[in-house]
């Protein structure tokens, strides 16, 4: 894995951790509810895409375990089409699915020392 990869490894779980900071495991309604909850849990989503975006292919065909291109995609439709994005999917996002990554992103981490 190239120096460039670990070091937005490293990025990416950041940003997860402030995502999950930020949940704080909220109820769905009132996730629903809180307007900058939202807003700030979308542009935590918005930046693990985009740091998604500029992993190696190597390490991407590597770890196929890893939804690379369901992840960028959602960055999309958060970043250019906010106001079309199902909220219910960002919710799962955080609460299901960044656990979850936070977790492949380390073991990548963790092959590599």
């Amino acid at each position: 894995m190239k120096h460039r990869d670990e070091i937005v490894i490293k990025k990416i779980i950041s940003e997860i951790n402030t995502g999950i900071k930020i949940f704080d495991n909220i109820s769905y309604e009132n996730f629903v509810e809180n307007e900058t909850i939202k807003r700030a849990v979308c542009m935590t989503a918005i930046n693990v895409g985009e740091l998604m975006k500029i992993i190696s292919d190597e390490v991407r065909l590597k770890h196929k375990e890893i939804p690379w291109k369901a992840i960028t995609g959602f960055r999309d439709v958060a970043a250019h089409k906010y106001e079309a994005l199902n909220i219910k999917d960002v919710y799962v996002t955080v609460s299901e699915d960044f656990p979850v990554l936070r977790e492949q992103l380390q073991k990548i981490l963790n092959e590599n020392r």
